[in-house]
């Protein structure tokens, strides 16, 4: 555990560009995107969990990817959560508070409720999404499902 306390946390803006790939998938893994904000009390407690399953996932074909829906002047809070976190996976924060043009570019059909996750397999299809907090255990599995159809561990 010390030693992925130590891991490096860094935050990257994301523009339209930036979030219409990730949806995209064009990485070959299993990609888990969550969209958060530290204003919201259900996400922050559901992250901590979230950084226990990319830690579980993250030696196969997965990477979990973090959204902050904060305010593009809000980066060194959203920082300085992350790293509270030990979130060292990609964490990205939106780059403009042109919020809408953000979330139509990853989802039009979202109407930017957060928590918001979802699973996108390598072929950047959908395989699970939920709006509102995740069950922990049921999501678990239903990783360890969809990477066990493409690729048995």
């Amino acid at each position: 555990m010390a030693k992925l306390e130590t891991e490096p946390v860094t935050v990257s803006l994301a523009d339209t560009n930036t979030l219409a790939a990730l949806r995209k998938n064009a990485s070959g893994k299993f990609r888990l995107v969550n969209f958060w904000a530290t204003w919201c009390a259900p996400c922050v407690a559901e992250f901590d969990e979230l950084v226990t399953i990319n830690r579980m996932y993250r030696h196969r074909e997965f990477e979990l990817v973090t959204v902050s829906m904060n305010r593009p002047d809000e980066e060194k809070a959203v920082l300085e959560f992350l790293k509270k976190k030990a979130a060292s996976g990609r964490n990205l924060l939106f780059a403009s508070p042109d919020r809408d043009a953000l979330i139509n570019a990853f989802d039009p059909a979202w109407q930017g409720e957060v928590p918001y996750t979802v699973l996108i397999d390598s072929d950047g299809k959908i395989v699970y999404s939920e709006k509102g907090s995740i069950d922990p255990l049921r999501f678990r599995r239903t990783i360890v499902n969809s990477m066990n159809e493409k690729k048995p561990w």
